[in-house]
């Protein structure tokens, strides 16, 4: 155990709770929509950094380090791309949502298709954003382990602890916030390690190709092409329709100022993802035998990066899992507010005790998300799986309101119901023929999306014309 590690990973989980206390103030905290928007005032950088934070969490920071350490630094192109083409189309959207300023996607659906989509969509969210909570809690109980004598079982739980503590405080502007700073940490702390393993821990850029097994060294990896798309699609699709991109776009100042944001986010993506890659690769030579989710962590914490550096590392990778987790953690209980208790039971509820709601929703997911944790043996695993439950129901529907506007509103159910149902029976199955769901799911749910819309289309059109601009 480093003394030092531990004292600045103290010193900013502290930081951090600080920071939530301060936007947890009732001035601060005055409303849903401060809750939820952050009063939309954040500015520009703040909004790249909370961007960039909520997406970059335990799926990149462990989930995407065991894939570049299991597969390589080439095939790892594939799998991390999802994120910069994805951001490309929210470019394209980003003043269609910002206009918008829905509090959740399922309320977005509703105003094209219904509440019945609303309702189907706000079931499917919840149990996505459900899985996602879970595996930052497991990633941060991973870090934890590795620096102090905590189990990855007890780290878990402090972890859950921690990011329940930070949703239910400050809302969406304490979490941008510490988004931001833990942002500028993570990505100098990723550039400055590249040099020193690759160069002085490998003996350079040379050394580092010519030592890594020879399956890493390809494009592939030793997956087949329809495997490598089975990796890309879910982070794709996620990101196109993920309510917490929607709802940072929400809390721009204006729809120039969300498009400029989207800019800022798609530059730094790749200093993370880019580092992440060669690091973890990296480490297939310096730690052979090592857990592949603990990849790029155990750089830091073993000793290949000095002992401060590799502090920050671990301290901003940490903080990362926690603004993500303290996101996906807001986000689902907003569906709970404002699709379930409102929409769906028609409870009306007023600034205050819609507030109240919300941090209780807050608390029940993550007990939730904190126990199917522990029944997925890997980050990647349960990553992929609530990506894809997230990504094939709900980024068909959203991207016809902005594409196609003659998907309707049965089209949209079915396509929902059928690809969800596809996705856990396919994953229930153990994967039949080594594909992961995404690869049936989505083909299936677009098909289901366009034929039945064509057969049952609706009475009402899209309520915006379908153009992006």
């Amino acid at each position: 155990m480093q003394t030092v590690h531990v004292t600045i990973l103290v010193v900013y989980l502290i930081a951090m709770v600080a920071v939530g206390l301060w936007f947890s103030r009732s001035k601060q905290m005055s409303s849903g929509d401060d809750f939820v928007f952050a009063s939309r005032n954040l500015p520009r950088p703040v909004m790249i950094g909370t961007l960039l934070a909520t997406w970059v969490g335990s799926g990149t920071i462990i989930g995407g380090a065991n894939f570049a350490y299991t597969y390589g630094p080439l095939a790892s192109i594939f799998f991390l791309a999802g994120t910069p083409v994805g951001i490309v189309v929210l470019y394209f959207i980003a003043k269609r949502v910002r206009k918008s300023s829905t509090y959740t996607v399922p309320e977005l659906l509703e105003q094209h298709y219904g509440v019945v989509v609303r309702i189907i969509a706000a079931l499917i969210t919840i149990i996505a954003y459900v899985g996602i909570v879970a595996y930052q809690f497991t990633g941060g109980g991973y870090i934890l382990s590795l620096i102090t004598p905590m189990s990855a079982t007890d780290g878990a739980i402090v972890m859950a602890v921690l990011i329940t503590f930070l949703a239910v405080g400050g809302g969406l502007k304490s979490v941008a916030w510490t988004d931001f700073v833990s942002a500028l940490v993570i990505v100098i702390g990723l550039i400055v390690a590249l040099p020193i393993v690759l160069g002085g821990e490998l003996g350079g850029i040379g050394n580092y190709w010519s030592d890594l097994p020879e399956a890493s060294t390809t494009w592939s990896g030793g997956l087949s092409v329809l495997q490598l798309l089975g990796y890309f699609l879910p982070l794709f699709l996620l990101i196109l329709a993920d309510q917490n991109m929607y709802q940072r776009l929400g809390a721009a100042r204006d729809e120039d100022e969300a498009r400029r944001s989207t800019v800022g986010f798609f530059a730094s993506s790749f200093l993370v993802s880019v580092p992440v890659a060669l690091l973890a690769s990296a480490a297939v030579i310096l730690m052979p035998s090592i857990e592949p989710d603990t990849a790029v962590l155990s750089l830091a914490s073993e000793g290949y990066l000095p002992t401060i550096l590799g502090g920050l590392l671990l301290a901003g990778g940490l903080a990362f899992i926690v603004t993500t987790g303290s996101s996906f953690l807001l986000s689902g209980a907003g569906n709970v507010v404002y699709d379930a208790v409102q929409r769906m039971f028609g409870v009306k509820l007023g600034g205050t005790s819609r507030l109240r709601v919300h941090r209780l929703a807050i608390l029940v997911i993550g007990v939730v998300a904190y126990v199917l944790g522990r029944y997925f043996p890997s980050v990647l695993e349960l990553q992929i799986y609530a990506y894809t439950i997230y990504g094939v129901g709900i980024a068909p529907p959203v991207l016809a309101i902005f594409f196609w506007r003659r998907a309707s509103t049965a089209g949209a159910v079915a396509a929902m119901i059928v690809a969800t149902t596809l996705t856990v029976v396919w994953e229930e199955m153990g994967q039949p023929f080594d594909l992961n769901a995404v690869l049936v799911s989505l083909p299936v749910s677009v098909i289901t999306l366009v034929v039945v819309s064509l057969l049952l289309p609706s009475r009402r059109g899209a309520t915006e014309p379908s153009e992006v601009s």
